[in-house]
């Protein structure tokens, strides 16, 4: 079976996902995973599908024939087998221009790797200032503790709460 891993945009309308679910279902494939989101009157996402090699070359020209979208599509590779811990967490803080620079930092800095990053801004009448949210999951390297991480980004500001979710 073959991986592919597609990207896509294109303006939102109702339909969409059921067309892309449509062409991969008619052309044996299977669909893996996804994350798809409505951005400032866009749909975007990206999706992983599997299928058989012999299938391969007509669900690409269907995928391509869907004017609507730009679909991009790219070959997955097989995956490593290292069994790496994942560390799931939530962090909030006042919104800043530059947050999510200075988060992906420290946990590049700290040799994680993010595996899953959604973020978001909030009202926060209460407050005064507008509220970031991310939600994030990261893979550990073993020489390095989850503890050692959630202090780092923390550090960033006085305003910035880490909390663990789960451990993947």
């Amino acid at each position: 079976m073959k991986q592919l891993v597609l990207t896509i945009i294109g303006k939102d309308k109702a339909g969409l996902v059921e067309k892309l679910a449509t062409v991969v279902s008619t052309h044996n494939g299977n669909w893996m995973a996804s994350n798809l989101s409505h951005l400032a009157g866009y749909f975007a996402g990206i999706l992983q599908i599997e299928v058989a090699e012999q299938d391969l070359p007509a669900l690409t020209s269907a995928l391509e024939q869907i004017t609507e979208l730009d679909i991009r599509i790219q070959h997955g590779m097989s995956s490593s087998l290292n069994e790496q811990q994942h560390l799931k967490f939530v962090i909030t803080g006042n919104d800043r221009p530059g947050i999510v620079r200075e988060l992906s930092s420290v946990i590049k800095h700290k040799g994680t790797n993010i595996v899953h990053f959604e973020s978001s801004k909030q009202s926060a009448p209460n407050w005064g200032v507008p509220l970031f949210n991310a939600v994030a999951t990261v893979e550990l390297p073993s020489t390095v503790s989850r503890d050692e991480v959630v202090k780092a980004l923390e550090a960033i500001a006085t305003d910035i709460v880490v909390d663990i979710e789960t451990d993947i």
